[in-house]
């Protein structure tokens, strides 16, 4: 398997396809982030079953492809999200017919998505790169070792920033303040708590991947811009 010490410019089948994956999970996730349910007397969002893909997405781009790549792949998720975005916005915009009865269970759903795109962008910048850069940089240290090191520390550092700045940013109005906070912290430990369950699961995933790809990025003298 070759190290590569910078990103090449090339994208294969898989990654594109991994790219994709991960678009339509964010572009779900953040539709159906309005509604939230409670289990086992625990709030939690209903995004929050999406979290799995995407985690290990994240986990793939950055110890597969490099930070480079993984930063793509953050930038082009955001663009497509905004694109369902402003078709949202222009179909509730337009004036309804006679016959459409649900204008305003639309706009319940769907009218809220502008906010969230908001939400998403800053705790795309604050949460996935962070994630990116945490987890790049902790492959220099173990030299490639350790993969659940990297994996965990890159997600309590990612995903406590995504919850401080999505949740009250997306739904602070929506719901009481003490079942936002409850769906902020519980969101956390339920994530934290799936990184480490989900372990066994990334280093199946990311190995497989390795192998198709034939590539192993290390982030040699990267300087981690945002863009």
């Amino acid at each position: 398997m070759k190290k590569e010490k910078e990103t090449k410019v090339t994208y294969s089948g898989l990654y594109v396809l991994l790219i994709l994956i991960n678009i339509t999970c964010l572009i779900v996730s953040n539709i159906i982030v309005v509604k939230t349910v409670q289990v086992f007397g625990l709030i939690f969002a209903a995004a929050n079953m999406i979290y799995p893909i995407t985690y290990i997405l994240d986990d793939v781009f950055t110890e597969v492809y490099g930070f480079k790549k993984a930063r793509f792949v953050t930038w082009m998720s955001f663009l497509c999200n905004l694109i369902v975005v402003i078709f949202f916005t222009i179909t509730i915009a337009l004036p309804a017919s006679s016959e459409f009865k649900y204008q305003t269970d639309l706009v319940n759903i769907l009218g809220n998505t502008p906010r969230v795109l908001c939400a998403s962008f800053l705790s795309f910048v604050a949460g996935s790169l962070s994630n990116a850069i945490v987890l790049s940089k902790l492959k220099l240290v173990t030299k490639g070792k350790f993969l659940f090191i990297r994996t965990i520390a890159s997600t309590l550092v990612g995903e406590a920033l995504d919850c401080i700045i999505f949740f009250p940013f997306a739904m602070y109005g929506t719901i009481s303040n003490d079942a936002l906070f409850h769906v902020m912290i519980n969101a956390f430990f339920f994530k934290v708590g799936l990184e480490i369950l989900f372990t066994p699961i990334t280093y199946l995933v990311v190995n497989k991947v390795k192998k198709y790809e034939g590539i192993d990025t290390f982030d040699h003298d990267e300087e981690y811009h945002l863009i």
